[in-house]
């Protein structure tokens, strides 16, 4: 009898785990509108996009545009603020679509580098909290919903879903033991 406990605890205990396991979402910055120059709601488009994702430690940004129209650049703090693009220090992409690994917790800038587009409103923040955060704290400038405009799409991933349904598996199974015996 002891073994059969002992089981079915080891059976919940890693159930629980699965279920808590989380993996790196992909998150297309714009949802369907892409990373583009003259957002639809102007200047205020990717914070309010943004508002809308706790977003941690390994996830993606995915920036969908056409290469030659568009690039993304990662930037610091002032540079972001008064569109700044021409330091040298400034980590460049041209080539579309560009997947960013968001590699550490803090805050993320980016920006467009072509004449006008940052101005006009083609740049992100986003603040990275920890994996085990359980907390969703938005970049401050952000309001708390996108109006009725919004076109916020789910992350791209299924890895929740799949650990979710495997732990309901073996509880269920572990479940169905405990009560033949």
């Amino acid at each position: 009898m002891y073994q059969i406990v002992r089981n079915i605890t080891i059976l919940i205990v890693v159930s629980t785990i699965l279920l808590q396991t989380s993996e790196a979402e992909d998150y297309i910055v714009g949802d369907v509108i892409g990373w583009t120059s003259f957002p639809p709601g102007g200047d205020s488009f990717y914070s309010k996009w943004a508002a809308n994702f706790t977003f941690k430690l390994n996830d993606n940004l995915v920036f969908n545009y056409e290469s030659g129209s568009h690039s993304v650049a990662i930037l610091n703090k002032a540079n972001y603020e008064k569109c700044n693009i021409n330091d040298k220090n400034i980590q460049t992409f041209n080539i579309g679509p560009t997947k960013i690994t968001l590699d550490r917790t803090g805050d993320f800038y980016f920006s467009c580098t072509l004449s006008g587009h940052c101005t006009s409103g083609q740049k992100l923040s986003v603040k990275v909290t920890d994996t085990s955060s359980s907390s969703s704290i938005p970049p401050a400038e952000a309001p708390s919903s996108t109006g009725p405009d919004s076109t916020a799409l789910p992350p791209q991933s299924s890895a929740t879903s799949i650990a979710a349904t495997s732990s309901l598996l073996l509880i269920t199974i572990a479940f169905n033991f405990l009560s033949s015996i």
